[in-house]
């Protein structure tokens, strides 16, 4: 629950930075899983960077993580929100995504060995 709380403000943030209106395709759901899913831990690293320094904030640390997981994934920000606007808009769709990301979530986790045991 925590980590949609993330992907939601996550996202948010992105679609209020600087609109672009360059390359409009919107990407298949399962490539927009995985942008979502290292954009969502890539604000992990951010917050516990901001926790030990502050100054992260204002060098937009955040802002660069976010164009370098795009980068990673040869997309662009305005495909990315175009990209999610649709998904958006199309509540069956959406439903599907966040599913599909909750799923691959679990699974990168079981992968990682991280069980959810002594994460205290």
């Amino acid at each position: 629950m925590k980590n949609i709380f993330y992907l939601l403000m996550l996202i948010s943030l992105v679609s209020m930075s600087c609109r672009s209106s360059a390359n409009k395709r919107i990407l298949v759901m399962d490539s927009m899983k995985v942008v979502m899913w290292d954009m969502m831990k890539s604000d992990e690293l951010y917050l516990r960077i901001l926790g030990k320094d502050s100054s992260a904030r204002l060098r937009k640390e955040n802002i660069r993580m976010y164009e370098e997981v795009l980068l990673l994934h040869k997309t662009t920000k305005g495909q990315f929100d175009s990209s999610y606007k649709y998904y958006e808009a199309h509540p069956v769709e959406f439903k599907l995504l966040v599913d599909s990301l909750e799923a691959f979530a679990a699974r990168q986790k079981l992968q990682s060995g991280d069980h959810g045991q002594g994460s205290n």
